[in-house]
C-alpha cells in the first residue's frame, strides 16, 4: 500500500478467515449511515474544501510573518495532533528562525504558564485557541491568562492576534468569539477532538508551521480511497485492527507503541490518546504505552524482554530520517572505544540494525511483534498515516464491540474537577 508497509510476526496461530469476517463486520459498522454517529473524518474532501485550504494558507501566512510565537490552547486532540505532526517535520533545532509553535492548556501546571507568559512576553504573538464547545476547563484556563496577556500588550488590537477553531454557531467558545470578533474557523459536528487533526484543528497549526498542508490532505484522501477495499489481504488497516483484537484475544493487553526516531515521541502521544480513548471502556480494552529507543531500551528494556507475557509490540518504523547529509563513523586511530569496526558506517543504517536486532530479542522474549514501516518524513507520508491509524482504530473498536467514538469516563473526570471547584 502506497506510504505505509505492514508485517507481523506473532508466534501464534491466527486464523484469517474468522479475524477477517470480523473486520469486515467492522467495516460494514463504520460505514453505515448514522447522522448521530461521529464518524464525519472518514471523507477528506467533506472535511476540508479547496477554498478552505486557502482561507488556512493565507491566515498562517499572516501569522508567520507578524509572529514569533503562535500559542496554541487545547488539550487531547486539540493540542496531540497538530504537535505530533509539527514534530514529525521538523528539524530538532530552529535552524532557519520559523515561527515557533508554543502549546497551552494541555496542563495546569502554574509554573509551565508562568514560565511561558516570561519566555512570551517580549515576542510578537499570535494565540490560536482550540476547543469545539470552549468547556473544557484547562484551555478555557490558559486562553483567559493569554487573551489578558495580549490585551495588556497590544491594547484594542489584540483581537486581531486571536483565531478561534471551533463548533460553528454554538458553544461557549464560538459565543467569545463572536463578542468580541476574533476570526474563526471551524471543526465539523460530526468528528470528535481524537479524529480531528486532518480538519482546521491540526491542519491550521501545522500550516503557521511552514509545512504544505495540502500535500497533507492529499494522501490522507488517498489513503482513504485504498481503505476501501474490502479485501481482508489488502487492506492493511482491517488486518492491523484484526491482529489487535486477536492478541487482546489471547491475553495481550497492553500494546508498546515503539520508534527509533525521537521525533516521533508525540505521533505515539497521540496514537495512546486514539486508541485509549476509543477503545477502553465497558471495562474491555488494550493498554496503550509508547516507547522511544534506544533511549527506552536502557530503562524499559528489561521488562519488555522477560516482564509479564501480556504485551505486544507495534513498531512505527522510518527507513530514512529527515537529514539532508548522511553521517558516518570515522576511524580513530587509537580505537581506545572499540568503535573501528563499525567506520564508514552510515549511523542510520546502524540505526536500523538496532531496530532489528532489538525486534528479535523482544520476539524470542515471547513478544508479538507487528511493525508499520514507512519510507521517509514528509508531508504525504504524514497524511496518510493519521488517515490510517484513525481508520485502524475505529475499526478496532467495532470488531471490540465497543462505540469508538464516545468517551463517557472522561466526561466523569470533568464534571467531578467542576463540582470539587465549586463546592471550594
Amino acid at each position: 500500500m502506497k506510504y505505509i508497509d505492514f508485517e507481523y510476526n506473532i508466534n501464534n496461530d491466527f486464523d484469517i478467515d474468522i479475524w477477517s469476517k470480523k473486520a469486515t463486520r467492522a467495516y460494514t459498522d463504520l460505514h453505515a449511515i448514522n447522522r448521530e454517529k461521529m464518524n464525519g473524518w472518514l471523507d477528506i474532501e467533506k472535511i476540508i474544501k479547496n477554498e478552505d485550504i486557502e482561507i488556512i494558507k493565507n491566515l498562517a501566512n499572516e501569522v508567520k510573518e507578524n509572529a514569533e510565537v503562535l500559542i496554541v490552547v487545547g488539550i487531547g486532540g486539540s493540542f496531540l495532533g497538530a504537535k505530533a505532526g509539527i514534530d514529525f517535520l521538523s528539524d530538532y533545532y530552529n535552524f532557519d528562525k520559523k515561527i515557533e509553535i508554543i502549546f497551552v492548556g494541555n496542563s495546569l501546571s502554574e509554573k509551565y504558564l508562568m514560565d511561558t507568559i516570561k519566555y512570551v512576553e517580549d515576542k510578537n504573538v499570535y494565540i490560536n485557541v482550540i476547543s469545539k464547545s470552549g468547556g473544557t476547563m484547562e484551555p478555557a484556563i490558559a486562553f483567559r491568562v493569554f487573551k489578558n496577556l495580549l490585551e495588556k500588550k497590544y491594547g484594542d488590537k489584540a483581537k486581531e492576534r486571536i483565531i478561534v477553531t471551533t463548533t460553528k454557531g454554538k458553544g461557549l467558545l464560538y459565543e467569545i468569539a463572536k463578542k468580541n470578533n476574533y476570526r474563526k474557523l471551524f471543526i465539523p459536528e460530526n468528528i470528535g477532538g481524537r479524529y480531528s487533526v486532518l480538519t482546521t484543528v491540526g491542519i491550521f497549526p501545522i500550516a503557521c508551521a511552514g509545512f504544505n498542508v495540502k500535500k497533507i490532505l492529499e494522501a490522507a484522501k488517498e489513503m482513504q480511497e485504498d481503505l476501501l477495499d474490502l479485501n481482508f489481504k489488502k487492506n492493511i488497516a482491517l488486518q492491523y485492527a484484526a491482529l489487535r483484537n486477536y492478541l487482546y484475544s489471547t491475553g495481550k493487553d497492553i500494546e508498546v507503541f515503539s520508534s527509533f526516531t525521537p521525533n516521533m515521541r508525540y505521533f505515539l502521544e497521540w496514537l495512546k490518546q486514539l486508541y485509549g480513548e476509543s477503545e477502553c471502556k465497558q471495562n474491555m480494552g488494550i493498554f496503550p504505552a509508547s516507547l522511544i529507543f534506544s533511549t527506552d531500551l536502557h530503562s524499559m528494556g528489561q521488562l519488555m524482554q522477560e516482564g509479564k507475557r501480556n504485551i505486544f509490540e507495534t513498531f512505527v518504523s522510518i527507513n530514512k530520517e529527515n537529514v539532508e547529509n548522511n553521517l558516518y563513523l570515522e576511524e580513530d586511530k587509537d580505537d581506545i572505544d572499540k568503535l573501528n569496526y563499525l567506520i564508514n558506517n552510515n549511523i542510520n543504517e546502524i540505526n536500523k540494525i538496532a531496530k532489528n536486532g532489538t525486534k528479535k530479542a523482544h520476539l524470542e522474549g515471547q513478544v508479538p511483534i507487528i511493525e508499520i514501516k514507512i519510507e521517509k518524513q514528509d508531508e504525504k507520508t504524514l497524511g496518510a498515516m493519521f488517515y490510517f491509524f484513525q481508520y485502524s482504530c475505529a475499526i478496532s473498536g467495532y470488531i471490540l464491540g465497543v462505540d469508538p467514538f464516545n468517551q463517557p469516563g472522561v466526561e466523569k473526570y470533568k464534571s467531578e474537577i467542576k463540582r470539587l471547584l465549586e463546592k471550594k
